[in-house]
């Protein structure tokens, strides 16, 4: 919580940094990269402080895990605002020797993130959860992290002359980095964007913990354990397949909000089969109801 709230506070001096500061980088204000960043770092810490709160008894490993965790993200952030400091990028950036062996340590650190967030999800796992769909949350929602971490790799294969010189990756396809972007996020509106599968992934670890409690909050009454459970794997199936869909999406050098006939076949698809899982299960819950009564 102590890196939480470390994270808040430099999510606000990025943000002041991008009201003041008028420098760009890449198409976008300068201390953008920072702001997100953070914000996404509260958003993980938050989750993982709330995790390790669900452990009945207290895991040494967990707790090791978590630390680890942390480090990486400090020494992550430290690289990201010391190259903002600097007025460079921190990300795919090989234009020096230190700029080099800075972005493989970034590197490494997220190698060493990736497999830390597998230790402590088999960590928590391992642990009984008394609430079956808030153990499907919680499990699906890791997993979906780091598929989410995973859909990152691309990024730094730079392909179709997206990257510039000294530069070792992109996130666009088909474009080139700093374009034009979406408002806020930055994604880019003239190409595909690596960087939405990697956010929709990532942030399966909140999402789908808060419907298990929106679900035994509102549909307690009609819906049981097992049925809210089976719920969730039906959301936690078309959350994998929205993150694989805009993944794909992106690879085909395709802006999220221009989607082609395929694409949107495909997400009509995956709405269709979601929608009719979930009535099934509903109606499956209705039918053992009646049986009962």
């Amino acid at each position: 919580m102590v890196f939480v709230w470390a994270m808040a506070a430099l999510a606000v001096v990025s943000a002041v940094g991008v009201v003041v500061d008028e420098r760009v980088l890449t198409g976008a204000p300068i201390w953008l990269k920072p702001l997100k960043f953070a914000v996404s770092f509260v958003l993980y810490g938050v989750t993982l402080a709330w995790l390790l709160s669900l452990l009945r008894r207290r895991s040494k490993v967990a707790e090791w895990t978590t630390t680890v965790i942390v480090a990486l993200g400090v020494l992550e952030m430290a690289i990201i605002v010391g190259q903002v400091l600097r007025g460079t990028t921190s990300h795919y950036n090989v234009t020096s020797p230190l700029n080099a062996v800075l972005w493989l340590l970034m590197g490494a650190a997220i190698m060493l993130l990736s497999v830390a967030h597998l230790v402590l999800a088999v960590a928590v796992l391992r642990q009984p959860v008394a609430d079956r769909a808030g153990r499907y949350a919680i499990g699906l929602g890791f997993g979906l992290a780091l598929l989410g971490m995973l859909v990152a790799i691309p990024m730094v294969m730079a392909g179709d002359g997206s990257a510039a010189e000294g530069i070792a990756g992109a996130h666009s396809v088909g474009a080139v980095d700093g374009g034009p972007g979406l408002p806020l996020v930055g994604w880019s509106s003239t190409g595909g964007d690596l960087r939405i599968g990697h956010f929709v992934g990532l942030h399966a670890m909140q999402v789908l913990p808060v419907l298990a409690i929106l679900l035994g909050r509102f549909g307690g009454g009609r819906l049981d354990g097992d049925a809210r459970a089976r719920l969730l794997v039906v959301a936690g199936g078309a959350y994998a397949g929205l993150t694989l869909l805009v993944t794909w999406q992106a690879l085909r050098g395709q802006p999220l909000l221009r989607p082609d006939a395929l694409t949107l076949g495909v997400a009509a698809a995956l709405m269709v089969g979601t929608v009719a899982a979930a009535l099934v299960v509903a109606r499956g819950r209705k039918s053992e109801v009646a049986l009962a009564a």
